[in-house]
């Protein structure tokens, strides 16, 4: 029978069978297929060697007979060229699930296992946050125009700094797409950098830690960035800091947790432990700020407000500062008070100097006592500091 619009009107399912097949005699493999409930699609079977393949075409009420005809001539004659048409198309499917965003996830999947989590939560807000633009396309269509059009993009709204991080994560991410055979090129090869980058040399004074610290507020932000000034130490590990790791009169960081991969014990000071001791128990939860799996990460937006208010009360701005600065500050002014350089180094957890040297000497050495009372001496110096706007 050739199928035609009106034959397949009058074609019914054979009594007693739930799908059932009726061939074209015009075109190989072309035929209508019936099953019980009364859908009726075209379909299209070849073999394949000793295998027989059956490729769905469309029902019969989303395609016409003659559009369908067309499309198993052509698969028709992709088979007697020796071609696989239901391989092609499987491949097809399989490459237009492949977007950035589905490929990147597999990415943060793997890297999950591999990066310190500091260091993963970085990698997934570049891909997830700022490499949204790539997200819809296809990771084989991505191409350097993308790219470079992408890391100046978020040079002008986010700052150079950030604009060559997401670069280098992305650079990492087609290498491992490349490996795993997910990627034919790396087209973050040959983009330009979002700029160059500047060593900052931004030391806050005493006056102006006072008025960050004043105009801080209350809750998770302002406990963070009190610590932080208290004790020196990098956001990220004071933001993700664990009710587990704080021990006695100091706290204990992994080595998992810390920059330089090395566990790092940071004595505490009164105001420190007063600090701590403040913030409420949450449950079973282990982490002290924030509510996601990092701890406290609203930096941006409360860092605008801490500006704003602090302009508000002095009617200036204050000059431009990011929360890493703090580190720097506090060692600067730890220096100043005559703390020794390598306790100051021991304190951050800074490893520096040639290993055989004696910077890398002092450094491999705990210094705790002295730890001790360089925080404390500091302690005194910004507990001094913002007593005295306070009276």
């Amino acid at each position: 029978m050739r199928l035609t619009a009106k034959s397949i009107a009058t074609i019914e399912l054979p009594a007693g069978k739930s799908d059932h097949i009726v061939w074209d005699d015009d075109v190989p493999g072309f035929g209508l297929r019936m099953r019980a409930g009364g859908n009726r699609s075209y379909v299209f079977q070849f073999k394949l060697g000793d295998q027989q393949r059956r490729m769905a075409l469309g029902t019969v009420t989303a395609i016409d007979i003659g559009r369908a005809r067309e499309i198993a001539k052509d698969l028709y004659a992709k088979v007697r060229l020796g071609q696989d048409p239901a391989g092609a198309k499987n491949e097809a499917r399989a490459a237009a699930a492949e977007t950035f965003k589905a490929v990147s996830q597999r990415f943060l999947d793997y890297q999950a296992h591999h990066l310190r989590p500091g260091s993963y939560i970085e990698v997934k807000r570049r891909l997830v946050k700022y490499a949204a633009p790539l997200h819809s396309l296809l990771l084989t269509k991505i191409e350097r125009r993308d790219i470079a059009s992408l890391i100046m993009s978020v040079a002008e709204e986010s700052g150079i700094v950030t604009a060559n991080r997401v670069r280098t994560t992305l650079g990492g991410f087609f290498t491992w797409a490349m490996q795993n055979g997910l990627a034919d090129a790396n087209p973050v090869i040959g983009t330009a950098r979002g700029g160059r980058e500047r060593s900052r040399e931004r030391v806050l004074s005493l006056d102006e830690l006072r008025l960050i610290w004043n105009h801080l507020g209350d809750g998770h932000y302002a406990a963070v960035m009190q610590l932080l000034v208290l004790t020196g130490q990098r956001a990220g590990e004071i933001a993700g800091l664990r009710w587990s790791e704080i021990r006695n009169d100091a706290l204990a960081l992994p080595a998992e947790r810390t920059k330089n991969g090395r566990a790092h014990l940071v004595p505490l000071s009164v105001p420190a432990r007063a600090i701590l001791e403040a913030q409420p128990r949450r449950g079973r939860r282990d982490l002290l700020f924030g509510i996601g799996e990092g701890g406290f990460n609203g930096w941006h937006i409360r860092k605008q407000k801490l500006d704003a208010a602090i302009e508000a009360a002095t009617g200036k701005v204050l000059e431009a500062w990011t929360v890493h600065d703090i580190r720097r500050s506090v060692a600067t002014h730890m220096a100043e008070i005559g703390i020794q350089p390598h306790i100051i180094e021991a304190v951050l957890n800074h490893v520096s100097g040639h290993k055989n040297g004696t910077a890398g000497i002092y450094n491999r050495a705990s210094y705790e006592a002295e730890k001790a009372a360089a925080l404390n001496k500091w302690s005194d110096v910004i507990t001094e500091v913002i007593r005295r706007e306070s009276n």
